[in-house]
């Protein structure tokens, strides 16, 4: 498997307009919460038989949420961590959706279609296709591509951007 770095190396070079940047740091987060939003909703906790306030948390998102976990585990810890916590933030969103009334499939499906017909519209604009149409893993990739860019404007150091300065 490749390294982080060499994953976050290729998505960029699809990534380089400011752009289709700017789209998918709006985008991406949007299109993280909506897909989990809409996994959310294929309960399987129930078919396992298991207790009514267990059975509500157990679907197709949290199990799609562990096995990305052991991804971004084998990355690095830090991206595993940070994924977690956006993994969480997005489960309270999807919990407070739900607990609103509001339709969480059909919000989700509205934001899911919203963003990624910018993202499209920004690799337009950038020339280039989505990395995921050569490697799907690069759906995986595109949310430490937008926390690489959130820790450099904290004028935070991640692993990727030593090895980007020890490359010169």
């Amino acid at each position: 498997m490749r390294s982080q770095t060499e994953f976050l190396d290729a998505y960029r070079q699809d990534h380089q307009h400011p752009t289709n940047q700017l789209i998918h740091m709006i985008c991406v987060p949007v299109i993280v919460f909506s897909t989990l939003g809409l996994l959310w909703c294929l309960q399987i906790g129930q078919w396992l038989g298991l207790p009514a306030d267990v059975a509500e948390y157990v679907n197709v998102a949290t199990l799609g949420g562990l096995l990305a976990f052991g991804f971004y585990l084998k990355l690095s810890v830090r991206s595993a961590l940070v994924m977690t916590l956006w993994f969480g933030l997005s489960v309270l969103g999807i919990l407070a959706l739900g607990g609103a009334g509001w339709l969480l499939a059909g919000v989700c499906a509205g934001l899911w279609i919203a963003a990624w017909a910018l993202q499209f519209y920004g690799h337009e604009v950038e020339g280039a296709k989505p990395s995921f149409a050569d490697d799907l893993v690069f759906l995986l990739i595109g949310p430490l591509f937008v926390m690489e860019k959130v820790y450099r404007r904290l004028g935070l150091r991640s692993g990727y951007d030593t090895a980007v300065l020890k490359r010169g």
